[in-house]
């Protein structure tokens, strides 16, 4: 969905807010080199309003310098409200007989222009802050595991990250996934 002038302002503003309250995240980034970005990448900066609009409070985390690129994570403490009770993907979603979720992990996250955090990603993630301690988060499944059937997810419990695995075409009401964008 293209933004507005408005629209992309006041994103930007929520975005260079949400920068200066959590400076933790992306130490030694200055605003200035990320708004030159989003101004410049009205595509990327329909993601970002994407993820902000599904719940995941979008920031900056990281700074890609062989790429020149500005990494996003969803940073919500919680898995983005609006991207649960999904299944891990198209093929799982397909699959289930009877009480189908709206939809699936990586179909949303294609849809909105982001990836599911990786598992490395999600280790990451926890360094900058506890997330997930009430909810979890699928996570970017090796071919190997999804071939089989199966799914991983991630959550913070007991002081510590755990990776664990269900069935691809299960969902929670506690379940939804993160995002990362490079921009």
């Amino acid at each position: 969905m293209k933004l507005s002038p408005e629209q992309q302002k006041e994103l930007i503003g929520i975005l260079k807010t949400r920068f200066e309250k959590n400076m933790n995240r992306h130490t030694g980034i200055e605003w200035a080199g990320v708004e030159a970005k989003l101004e410049a990448d009205t595509e990327k900066l329909s993601s970002l309003n994407e993820m902000e609009l599904t719940g995941g409070e979008p920031d900056v985390v990281a700074y890609d310098k062989n790429t020149g690129e500005y990494i996003f994570f969803d940073c919500a403490a919680e898995s983005p409200k609006g991207r649960r009770s999904v299944c891990y993907d198209h093929e799982a979603l397909e699959a289930r007989k009877e009480h189908k979720p709206g939809n699936s992990a990586v179909e949303m996250a294609k849809d909105m222009g982001i990836e599911l955090l990786n598992e490395e990603q999600y280790r990451e993630l926890q360094k900058l802050g506890k997330f997930d301690t009430k909810t979890s988060s699928w996570i970017k499944t090796p071919a190997n595991i999804r071939k089989l059937g199966g799914a991983i997810f991630a959550d913070y419990r007991y002081g510590a990250i755990f990776i664990y695995h269900n069935g691809a075409e299960s969902y929670y009401a506690a379940r939804g996934f993160r995002g990362a964008l490079r921009v």
